[in-house]
């Protein structure tokens, strides 16, 4: 898996409001959350098509109709005979619904295949001094703080293992804040903590 490293203007921009000096600066008055959860497999909703996601669209014996597309950032891709099509907010079967339905004016029963080969639209964002890569790491399966941080390099020399923070913004706009430790995780004292990464998560590393 690929990281790739932000600008740090962009970073500021996508940790979801949260400054970094305001979140060093406010440590102690900001409200912690129990850890959720650990999700069961039957809990993970279906995957929804996000701008930069790589769609490889299938139309069965018309090989000029099949590409390799990127959801472009107005959330529409572009198919021969059909133009733009909205691709974000759909799930795959929804979009093969949208692209068979468009495609009978021209061709008679096609069959459509989806298939997202890169989700890039889904990230976690890695945040701060203690880390030594400030990156976007995508989501593309089940992933849990210890392993971002090995993706983001590792703690820096100075850095706070003991006050990791995971900062998720919800639907509805409320925060939680959730505390890892990692020492006292890898010393068997805070099991639990260790939680399942979200789409758009941010993780702050402090000094």
């Amino acid at each position: 898996m690929s990281v790739a490293t932000f600008r740090f203007g962009w970073i500021a921009g996508l940790a979801l409001g949260v400054s970094l000096s305001g979140f060093l600066g406010g440590c102690a008055s900001r409200s912690l959350s129990s850890p959720p959860p650990e999700p069961s497999h039957l809990e993970h909703p279906p995957y929804v098509i996000g701008v930069r996601d790589q769609l490889v669209i299938r139309v069965w014996q018309n090989p000029e109709l099949s590409m390799n597309v990127v959801v472009r950032m107005d959330g529409k891709i572009s198919l021969p005979l059909l133009d733009d099509v909205q691709a974000e907010g759909l799930q795959p079967m929804e979009l093969k619904e949208v692209v068979t339905r468009e495609l009978e004016e021209y061709i008679g029963s096609p069959t459509v295949t989806v298939i997202v080969q890169q989700m890039n639209s889904q990230f976690v964002v890695l945040l701060g001094d203690g880390i030594r890569r400030n990156a976007q790491v995508p989501l593309t399966r089940d992933l849990k703080v210890l392993e971002a941080i090995a993706l983001g390099g590792g703690f820096s020399t100075f850095a706070d293992r003991s006050d990791v923070r995971i900062v998720r913004r919800f639907e509805d706009g409320s925060e939680a804040e959730y505390r890892f430790d990692y020492d006292a995780y890898i010393k068997g004292k805070a099991p639990g903590t260790n939680i399942v990464l979200r789409n758009r998560d941010t993780i702050i590393f402090p000094d």
